[in-house]
């Protein structure tokens, strides 16, 4: 029968997927505790959380929530999972960035899963380099209301000339006059 230890870090880890939009896997073998509590540091100020787990109790939590099992590639090794509470692309920046730091050799990212779907390490790499969210969200502003402000330039273009040619009409008159 498992300990009682067990349940209750499976329980614990279930409450953190609830809240969690991604969650990021990487292989943490070799690093040093302030190294790691530098990556801590950092992921926490990007609404996410970084939790050490026994692979098997991480799968159990993941299937009790019903959430999408992570590939076994993923899940050999120690691994340390990034939860993202907000922003999965900020948090990815941080991983991809430490991964690629040259002072640290121990931590690889390895993939993850977004909502549903399963990333290899390119894909969150890729994930990576898209701009923050609220650029996203300027961008697909600007992408809808263009067509609009051109329609509205359009639309206006028969007014406005017939007030320029009013006014011209009344410049001459007054020039005769």
């Amino acid at each position: 029968m498992p300990a009682k230890i067990k349940y209750e870090q499976v329980d614990l880890l279930k409450g953190k997927l609830e809240k969690s939009v991604a969650i990021f896997v990487g292989e943490y073998r070799g690093m040093t505790v302030a190294q790691s509590t530098q990556l801590r540091a950092k992921v926490r100020g990007a609404d996410g959380e970084l939790k050490i787990a026994k692979n098997t109790l991480f799968a159990i939590a993941m299937k009790e929530v019903g959430m999408e099992l992570l590939p076994s590639s993923l899940t050999v090794g120690p691994n340390i999972y990034a939860l993202c509470y907000k922003d999965p692309i900020a948090v990815a920046k941080i991983l991809r960035d430490y991964a690629a730091e040259k002072t640290q050799k121990a931590f690889i990212l390895k993939g993850g899963l977004l909502g549903k779907i399963v990333l290899n390490a390119a894909q969150v790499q890729a994930l990576a380099d898209l701009p923050p969210r609220d650029i996203l969200i300027a961008q697909t502003v600007r992408a809808i209301a263009a067509p609009l402000v051109g329609l509205v330039t359009v639309l206006s273009g028969t007014p406005r000339g017939l007030v320029t040619c009013l006014s011209q009409i009344r410049e001459r008159k007054e020039k005769v006059a």
